[in-house]
């Protein structure tokens, strides 16, 4: 499964990204999947839920017969931080 997230903040945590995205129902299973070690950013695993995530980043959640991908873009019309690509 694929997904592509907008956000319209500078940054999104990823226990937020995962229920956001809906991958995760609460909070507290976000939690557990972020410290089972499933969850990678940028293909490294993460184990904080607290991450930071910006535009260009993408998590990926690795279940036993599935894996989710989402991908952060900036909502439309959201002023890119000085400092940052237009094109990212």
């Amino acid at each position: 499964m694929q997904k592509t997230v907008q956000i319209k903040t500078e940054f999104i945590r990823l226990g937020d990204l995962l229920k956001f995205s809906g991958i995760a129902d609460t909070g507290g299973e976000a939690k557990e999947m972020v410290q089972a070690g499933i969850c990678e950013v940028d293909g490294e695993v993460c184990t904080m839920r607290g991450k930071k995530l910006r535009p260009g980043n993408t998590v990926r959640v690795i279940f036993e017969d599935d894996t989710a991908e989402i991908s952060l873009e900036y909502r439309e019309g959201y002023p890119i931080p000085a400092g940052e690509a237009a094109d990212k």
